[in-house]
């Protein structure tokens, strides 16, 4: 049995037994860009957890209740996730790209008793409850009708933290996966402690570090790598402003950071900036990275800038890292790493044997539900059993191992594009894509992106003398699906290769060129 370093211990008595170890830390720094920073020491930022608990159970918010977060980075979205997990509530962020459709997906799947927002967000949060009211709460002082006031909350009577075992959900991350509408991966606090001491300890990382991300905050990246890693660690978690590339070396500089977290594109954006004198004056020790640039962009970023981009890969269903570069070792890059703490992870045939090193396989990650893998998915169980059979999680993803032990990331799950850090369903943009009455067929496909990693490709088939055009296709996509869903490319084909059971070659169409104005079909309408 491997070693368990969490026992049956809860989110808030890890937060307890830091504040209780340095209560006058600073712990949370929340820049916005604009010239307002906010700080709260570790003891503050308990206090307003407690508050804000208080807050929440006067709305009727308690132990296994969902609360729906749709909001921007702040020390508010920080202080709100440790509160759902000081009442033993589940958190449930929301990518503040979603549509109304999405999140009413969203407030619907997980029966959410409340929904905290901003005024940005707040009328195309009104129309998502508007089939099923939910009780909201809005952080701007303003007077909305229908909506509770975050301030008062937030100044309501502490209350203790509500007893709850390491197994206890904590969390539902809905990510796009292969299916029409996002799974809610439930994630528990045994989930996010062993989160947090696989990347404190994998990365070597201590109480004098500084943790900086621009990453949002409703994805596991931001949480784990950033806000879990630097609460485990016993040091400061900083919260920047929406990534600026031409701003971004500065703010590391002006707070100090010794560690952030980036994607593809933001090694790129950084690239493409000009070079200056000031780009290694920093206190960055290392990166944490996942795949997706080229030998010579990760040769050329470590030199101008002077950081080391620890390589990984890791997924929600496993709260982030499933294997990392050693940071003491040879990193044998393009290798994803090593197992990380507490992993045992495999790559296996068709057949379900193990390859041999070189051969290529699915990656599949040995773990317990609740603690070292996700619980399962949310009101799911035939997806949570095709997905982790006999103790082992099946990701879905290519990749091999060499004779080393190292293991190496091929290729992404069926249908998942990667798009500037996000994960878009093939499956959900088509079905949006073929609501639209002029459509009669269609398949969404990756294609290569310079920038972006890939970019979206809907290929359309057309019904009868149909003529919308590619940017009809567009408009009515932008209006259901989040912007970074919406096809870039859309193609109108006359009828799509098929294989020889009858299924769409996709590889085909991702290669292949169809018209960018529509065409009359071939034949009969499919």
């Amino acid at each position: 049995m491997p070693v368990d370093l969490v026992g049956d211990r809860s989110v808030p008595d890890l937060l307890r037994e830091r504040t209780e170890r340095t209560p006058g830390k600073q712990w949370l720094v929340d820049d916005d860009g604009l010239g307002r920073v906010r700080s709260l020491t570790y003891e503050d930022f308990t206090q307003a957890v407690a508050k804000l608990a208080g807050g929440l159970a006067k709305t009727g918010v308690g132990r296994g209740d969902s609360v729906v977060v749709h909001l921007d980075n702040g020390c508010e979205y920080v202080v709100l996730l440790f509160a759902c997990a000081w009442l033993g509530a589940i958190a449930v962020p929301s990518n503040t790209a979603n549509t109304e459709r999405e999140l009413a997906h969203v407030l619907r799947a997980c029966d959410a008793q409340l929904v905290v927002s901003s005024l940005q967000y707040a009328e195309m949060v009104d129309r998502a409850r508007a089939d099923r009211p939910v009780p909201g709460a809005l952080l701007t002082p303003a007077d909305e009708p229908g909506w509770l006031g975050y301030a008062e909350l937030a100044g309501a009577t502490a209350v203790a933290p509500t007893p709850v075992e390491s197994g206890a959900p904590l969390e539902i991350l809905f990510t796009s996966g292969t299916t029409a509408s996002p799974r809610g991966v439930v994630l528990t606090h045994a989930n996010w402690l062993w989160s947090g001491e696989r990347t404190a300890r994998g990365l070597h990382m201590d109480e004098a570090d500084r943790f900086l991300t621009c990453l949002p905050l409703f994805h596991v990246n931001a949480q784990s790598l950033s806000m879990l890693n630097a609460l485990t660690a016993n040091g400061t978690l900083v919260l920047g402003p929406k990534y600026s590339a031409s701003r971004f070396v500065a703010l590391l500089r002006a707070h100090r950071a010794t560690h952030t977290s980036l994607v593809a594109t933001l090694v790129r954006t950084l690239l493409e900036q000009p070079p200056s004198d000031l780009d290694r004056a920093h206190d960055v020790r290392r990166v944490s990275y996942a795949i997706n640039v080229t030998d010579a962009e990760r040769a050329s970023f470590e030199e101008r800038f002077g950081m080391r981009l620890v390589n990984g890969y890791g997924l929600s269903e496993t709260m982030t890292e499933v294997c990392v570069a050693p940071v003491f070792g040879p990193s044998r890059w393009p290798s994803v790493g090593l197992p990380a703490l507490g992993r045992e992870v495999r790559v296996l045939t068709d057949d379900g044997l193990e390859a041999a090193p070189g051969d290529l396989g699915e990656i599949v990650v040995q773990g317990v539900p609740g603690r070292t893998i996700m619980l399962g998915y949310h009101d799911d169980p035939d997806a949570t059993a095709r997905t982790i059979v006999d103790g082992w999680l099946h990701t879905g993803d290519i990749g091999y191992r060499d004779e080393t032990g190292y293991f190496y990331f091929v290729d992404r799950a069926k249908d998942v594009i990667k798009r500037a850090g996000e994960n878009i369903s093939a499956s959900e943009v088509e079905a949006v894509i073929a609501e639209h009455p002029d459509v009669a067929a269609v398949s969404v496909v990756a294609v290569p992106d310079p920038l972006r990693d890939e970019a979206v490709k809907a290929c359309v088939i057309l019904r009868g003398n149909a003529t919308i055009t590619a940017a009809d296709i567009q408009v009515h996509c932008a209006e259901r699906l989040a912007p970074f869903k919406v096809p870039t490319i859309v193609e109108f084909w006359t009828s799509f290769p098929m294989t020889s059971i009858g299924k769409v070659q996709k590889k085909a169409l991702a290669e292949g060129h169809g018209s960018v104005e529509p065409q009359a079909p071939a034949g009969p309408t499919p």
